[in-house]
Formats: structure tokens, C-alpha cells, sequence
């Protein structure tokens, strides 16, 4: 045996006895390399059976997992772990990490919008109820994001057939007096809707509806899952089986509804993206720049007590996240709180590259905060010498917007595109930030 088949025994057999410490519940397994990066995230049931797995004398994983798998193995110096509550927390937070850290050999999860929601669109005269992906509105009342759309579409034939809410996507207004000579569609006449659309139900009857399935869901849902367990065994006693089955896969339906994440801690803020094309054009207009914007960089900082402080950056090109240009620092100049301090030192980390002809310039930098968050970035500038770009910092509790050379916040419509678009940078910089500060706080997996 030469030194290099020793060196790898001892690698793998290293990685094997640390296996052995992984706990046997639910969460995440991170597949590391030289110098600590991460090259593969997995999610498992029992965290260690499945890092185990990869490194048995007797597995074959070219066979059950292929090439790439193999590749990765051979690469892997360390595999550590990170506990969650259940299953379903494992896959949301796997989605999310994906996205954000982007390891070389995940090859699914990097974009796209996995998990649908339960969206009620509350500002409505007369609400509907939708699965969608991408909401039509931040006003709309969210629920999930959920694990599996095919369960949530079988959950949901089952509400509406209790509840009779509307899934159309008509324009439905109460003043309306046409509405009484409309033809309802077909879900009026199987009794699974109430038609609004055909005035066949007042404003406030029908909200009271709306408002009984949004307590539905908020809640335990043990008065519905009672009557329909009654009704599963009444059905059986009755000999009535197949009834009986149909209760019972109902009862399972709704107790899946369970299964799933919250709006606060899971949602996908690229959910509610501005029209990119419309917002660019507002904001080089609300910033009194001569040339198009197209690439936006925002900052934020993240700490609890002056503990653990990290900064991101994320990267927008033509609106849109540009998430391979992304980037963490670990604050290493300033100790205790001092916010200011650390944007300092983050922006002028950032731009010495860019100075020296390694990065793009962006046309617009967006710090998360207030004025003095703002002065912050620009005192960094004048330190380095460096020319100044669009800057602009957009404050939490009123929205307000500060621009570099203006002396009152610009206020802008909730509804301003510009606006949304900042806002948007503003809160991917804020969880990226986040997310990364509770990760190093939870396991010291990502330094």
C-alpha cells in the first residue's frame, strides 16, 4: 500500500468514526472539502444512517448513485450535520441552503421555486383561495410553503367542498348589478362553491367563510377532522368500506396540511419581485442617473449582542438576484455593536477588489438601515478614494428611502415599482445575512 491509498484509508476512516457521533432524527448533512467548503447538501430521516452511508467498505455508489456522487466522495475531507425538528424543516431548510451557498455537486434546488403556497387574497371584495407558486400580492394572506403540491391540490378539493370558497380568478365586486345576471360554473352546481360571481351570496356572508377557513387553517382543525372520523366510522359500521375510505383519506389529506413551513421563517422572497424592466426605469428616474441601471449591490449586517456579527452582500443584475454574485464576511474589525463600523469595514472589503480591477462596479449600492447607515457606506468610499456610486439606504419601520445628496427621505407608494425593487434587495441582503449569522451560531459549518 503506497502513501497516497493510506492517506485516503485514513480520510475515510476518520469521516466514518466521526459519522458515528451523528444523531438518528431528522436534518441536514453537509459533504465538505478542503479548507471547509461545502460541496454537497442532503437532507435525511436519520441523519447518522444516511452520512454512513456514503462511506461503507460494501457500497457501491456508482451503481445506486452515480458518477457524480463518486467524484464528490473522493473529494469529501469532513461531514458535519444540522439537527431540525422534523422532516419537513429539513426540506424546506435544504432548499434554502442550496440556493444560497450553491455547492458544486447539488445540481437541483439552485432556482427554481419549489414549494407552493395556500394564498388568500384578503383585499379582495370577495376572496379567493389559490395554490400558487407566486402570489399575487404581499397583502394576501399566506399559508406554507408546503412540501407537496399534489397533497395540497387533493387537501384543497376537500375545503372547498366544506367551505364553497372561490378558486376563479373573476373580478367580483359587490356593486356590480350584472352579477345577478351572470351564469355561475359548475362548481355552483355540485355544491362546492357559493358563487359570488352570480350574487348567489352577500359581502358579508361570504367573508364570514373566508374568515372560517383562514381559523381552519391557523388551527388544529380538530372540529372538522371529529366530524369527518365520525362519519369514517359510521360509514364502517355500516359496511359501507368504500365511503369509509374516502373519510379516511380525507382525514389524511388535511392532517398533511401539517406538512409544511412558515410564512415568516420559510417564504422565497423572490416570490414578490417587482416587473424588473418597469422598476429599473423608475429607480435610475428616483436616483437622477443618466445612464440605465443594471447591476444593484445591497448590504446588511447581522448579530445578537455583538455575538457572531456577519455581513452580506447579494447581487441584483437587471432585477433579478444574481446569487453566484453573493458574498459573506465574517466582521473582523470591530467588537461589541457598532453597526456603522461594520458596514465600514464590509463596503470597503468589498469595492478594494473592485478598485483594483477584480469586480464590476455596480451602478447602485443599497445599505439596510437608516441615515446613518447611509453615512457609513459613504465615509467608507471617501477612505478608500473610490468613486462613488448611486447610493441609497432604505430604513425598516417606515420604508423611507435615503439617497446620497438629498437631505429629506423620498417616500415612495407601496405599490411604486421602484420601490418594491428596493425593498426586494433591501430583504435578500437582510435574510442572507440572517441566514448565514444563525447557521454559525447553530454549528461552526460555514467559516
Amino acid at each position: 500500500m503506497d502513501m497516497t491509498d493510506r492517506d485516503d484509508k485514513a480520510r475515510l476512516e476518520a469521516i466514518r468514526e466521526s459519522i458515528k457521533g451523528f444523531p438518528t432524527g431528522p436534518g441536514l448533512y453537509f459533504m465538505k472539502g478542503q479548507q471547509d467548503v461545502v460541496l454537497y447538501i442532503g437532507k435525511a430521516k436519520n441523519l447518522r444512517s444516511r452520512a454512513a452511508s456514503y462511506f461503507q467498505p460494501s457500497a457501491d455508489l456508482m451503481s445506486s448513485r452515480g458518477a457524480r456522487i463518486v467524484e464528490m466522495v473522493e473529494k469529501v475531507e469532513a461531514v458535519d450535520y444540522l439537527e431540525t425538528k422534523s422532516e419537513v424543516d429539513a426540506i424546506l431548510q435544504e432548499a434554502r441552503l442550496i440556493k444560497d451557498i450553491r455547492p458544486a455537486y447539488n445540481v437541483a434546488l439552485v432556482d427554481s421555486k419549489t414549494f407552493p403556497y395556500l394564498e388568500i387574497t384578503t383585499r379582495e371584495q370577495f376572496p379567493g383561495v389559490y395554490i400558487t407558486r407566486n402570489p399575487k400580492s404581499e397583502r394576501s394572506r399566506l399559508f406554507g410553503p408546503f412540501t407537496g403540491a399534489h397533497d395540497l391540490r387533493a387537501a384543497m378539493v376537500v375545503l372547498q367542498k366544506i367551505y364553497k370558497f372561490r378558486t376563479c380568478n373573476l373580478d367580483i365586486r359587490e356593486e356590480d348589478e350584472k352579477r345577478r345576471f351572470f351564469r355561475p360554473c359548475i362548481l355552483y352546481n355540485i355544491n362546492q362553491c357559493t358563487a359570488p360571481c352570480g350574487a348567489r351570496i352577500g359581502r358579508a356572508e361570504y367573508r364570514k367563510i373566508v374568515n372560517d377557513v383562514i381559523k381552519f387553517l391557523q388551527s388544529k382543525r380538530s372540529t372538522v377532522l371529529r366530524e369527518l372520523r365520525r362519519q369514517m366510522e359510521a360509514a364502517a359500521e355500516a359496511r359501507d368500506y368504500e365511503e369509509a375510505a374516502k373519510y379516511r383519506d380525507r382525514i389524511r389529506l388535511i392532517e398533511r396540511l401539517d406538512e409544511r413551513g412558515t410564512v415568516e421563517g420559510n417564504v422565497q422572497p423572490e416570490v414578490f419581485a417587482a416587473d424588473p424592466t418597469e422598476a429599473l426605469l423608475k429607480l435610475q428616474k428616483l436616483l437622477g442617473l443618466e445612464t440605465p441601471v443594471r447591476i444593484i449591490e445591497g448590504f446588511d449586517i447581522a448579530h445578537i449582542g455583538g455575538q457572531e456579527t456577519v455581513g452580506s452582500m447579494v447581487q441584483f443584475i437587471d432585477g433579478r438576484p444574481f446569487k453566484s454574485g453573493y458574498r459573506r464576511f465574517r466582521i473582523r474589525t470591530v467588537e461589541g455593536v457598532d453597526d456603522y463600523a461594520c458596514i465600514r469595514e464590509v463596503v470597503t472589503r468589498r469595492y478594494k477588489r473592485a478598485m483594483a480591477g477584480e469586480e464590476l462596479w455596480p451602478e447602485v449600492v443599497l445599505i439596510d438601515g437608516g441615515l446613518g447607515h447611509l453615512h457609513a457606506a459613504e465615509e467608507a468610499f471617501a477612505a478608500m478614494g473610490a468613486p462613488l456610486p448611486a447610493l441609497a439606504s432604505i430604513a425598516k419601520r417606515q420604508e423611507e428611502i435615503f439617497i446620497h445628496g438629498s437631505t429629506r427621505p423620498a417616500r415612495l407608494p407601496a405599490n411604486a415599482e421602484a420601490r418594491k425593487l428596493l425593498q426586494y434587495v433591501r430583504d435578500e441582503a437582510h435574510r442572507f445575512a440572517q441566514h448565514y449569522h444563525h447557521i454559525l451560531r447553530s454549528k461552526k459549518m460555514l467559516e
